[in-house]
C-alpha cells in the first residue's frame, strides 16, 4: 500500500472517530437534561437556606424539635451558624454581604435591629399567625418561644417553701440572704415596681415618668447590699444556687429548670413572672427568603410549636399547641393559660425607645 493510501486511511478513520465522539456527546447531554428535569424540586441546590441561633441546649432543641423535621418533610437543607449580634448583621446588611437567612434574638434586640433597617417586614400573606398569641406578635419576627424571669431559690435555705412574689424578693427579714440579678434592667426595673406595689397594667406607664423610674431604681438600691452578683450569663444564678453562694435570684425559667433536672435543691416560684418571647427574623437580603419563609411558616404550626418543649422548657407561642404537649411537661412551661394569667409581658416597644437610658441609670445604681 503506497503511502498516500495509508494517510487517506488514518484521515477517513479520524473523521469516523470525531463524528461518532459528538453523536455520543450529544445522546449523554440530551439524557443528563432528561434527568436534571426529572429530579424532584428538594433536589435543587438552591433549596437551602442558613440558620443562625446562640448554640447549646436552646439550638440543639430547635434543630431536634424544628429544623430535622422541616428538612424531612420539605427537603430544604439548613445549614447553621452561630452568634447572630446584631452588630454582625448590620455589618452583612450594610455590605451586600448577607450570610444569614433566619436569626434568633429576644425583643430587645429584635425591636434595635428593626429599627436599623436590618430585619425583613413579616407580613400576614407571608406568615399565617393566627394562631400566635396577640401579646406576641410583631412585624418584624415570629415568635419562636416564650421564656419567663422568674425568682429561683434554695431548699436547702427554705426548706418549709421560699419566696413566692417579687415583694417576698426583697424582703431580707422574711427571706435572709443573699441574692443574684441580671446585670442588665430588662425585668429587673419590673420586678422592681411589681415589689414596690404598682399595678401589672401600670408597669410601663409609670417606668415612662422620671419619678417612675426614680421609684424603680430606688428599690434596686434598697437590695443592694444583699446582692451578692450580678449576673451576665443565665447559667450563673444557677450555680451560685447549687454551690450556696446565694440563697435566691431572679432568673429564667429554662436554666433553673435545667438545673433542677440535674438534681440541684433548686424550686422555682410562679406565683409572679416576667414574660418574653423569642423570634425568629428574616435577615434583610436574605439570599434565600423563599426557604425562610417556608420555615417560618412550619415553626408556627400548633402541632409543630407542641415539640420544643420536649428539649427546652420553654413554652409555646401557640395556645392549642398546650393541649398537645405531655401533662408531664405542661408544668414546667411557662405559657399554660395559668402561668400567664400571673405574668407581665416584656413591652419590648417601652425597651426599643429607653433601653440606652434605662441601661446607664441601672449601671448608676449597681455602681452606687
Amino acid at each position: 500500500m503506497t503511502i498516500v493510501h495509508k494517510e487517506m486511511k488514518t484521515n477517513l478513520h479520524k473523521k469516523m472517530k470525531t463524528t461518532l465522539h459528538k453523536k455520543l456527546c450529544g445522546l449523554f447531554a440530551g439524557a443528563a437534561i432528561l434527568v436534571t428535569a426529572a429530579l424532584p424540586l428538594s433536589a435543587n441546590a438552591a433549596d437551602e437556606m442558613t440558620f443562625a441561633s446562640w448554640g447549646g441546649a436552646y439550638q440543639d432543641g430547635i434543630r431536634e424539635a424544628w429544623m430535622k423535621p422541616f428538612t424531612q418533610e420539605t427537603g430544604i437543607k439548613i445549614t447553621e451558624d452561630t452568634n447572630p449580634v446584631i452588630a454582625r448583621i448590620k455589618a452583612m446588611v450594610d455590605t451586600d454581604s448577607v450570610e444569614w437567612d433566619v436569626v434568633t434574638a429576644g425583643g430587645a434586640s429584635l425591636m434595635q435591629g428593626a429599627k436599623s433597617g436590618l430585619f425583613e417586614k413579616i407580613t400576614p400573606e407571608m406568615v399565617d399567625q393566627s394562631n400566635v398569641l396577640p401579646e406576641a406578635r410583631n412585624d418584624y419576627g415570629v415568635p419562636s418561644e416564650i421564656f419567663s424571669t422568674v425568682i429561683g431559690y434554695s431548699t436547702k435555705a427554705f426548706p418549709n417553701g421560699g419566696p413566692k412574689t417579687f415583694a417576698d424578693f426583697w424582703d431580707v427579714k422574711k427571706f435572709p440572704g443573699k441574692r443574684t440579678l441580671p446585670d442588665k434592667p430588662d425585668t429587673v426595673l419590673e420586678a422592681a415596681l411589681l415589689a414596690d406595689g404598682v399595678a401589672p397594667a401600670d408597669i410601663y406607664k409609670t417606668l415612662s415618668t422620671p419619678a417612675g423610674m426614680t421609684r424603680a431604681l430606688n428599690k434596686i438600691r434598697q437590695i443592694k447590699p444583699y446582692v451578692a452578683m450580678w449576673w451576665s450569663a443565665g447559667a450563673q444564678p444557677v450555680q451560685a444556687l447549687g454551690s450556696g453562694e446565694v440563697v435566691m435570684a431572679l432568673g429564667w425559667n429554662g436554666r433553673f429548670q435545667a438545673g433542677i433536672d440535674g438534681g440541684l435543691p433548686i424550686a422555682m416560684s410562679w406565683d409572679q413572672s416576667v414574660a418574653q418571647v423569642g423570634y425568629f427574623m428574616i435577615v434583610k437580603g436574605a439570599p434565600n427568603k423563599a426557604q425562610a419563609v417556608k420555615f417560618l411558616n412550619y415553626i408556627v404550626r400548633p402541632e409543630v410549636q407542641a415539640r420544643f418543649s420536649k428539649y427546652v422548657a420553654y413554652g409555646p407561642v401557640t395556645p392549642k399547641s398546650i393541649p398537645l404537649i405531655d401533662k408531664s411537661l405542661q408544668g414546667r412551661l411557662p405559657s399554660t393559660p395559668e402561668r400567664l394569667s400571673h405574668a407581665v409581658f416584656m413591652d419590648i416597644n417601652w425597651w426599643a425607645a429607653h433601653s440606652l437610658a434605662a441601661g446607664e441609670a441601672y449601671n448608676t445604681a449597681m455602681q452606687q
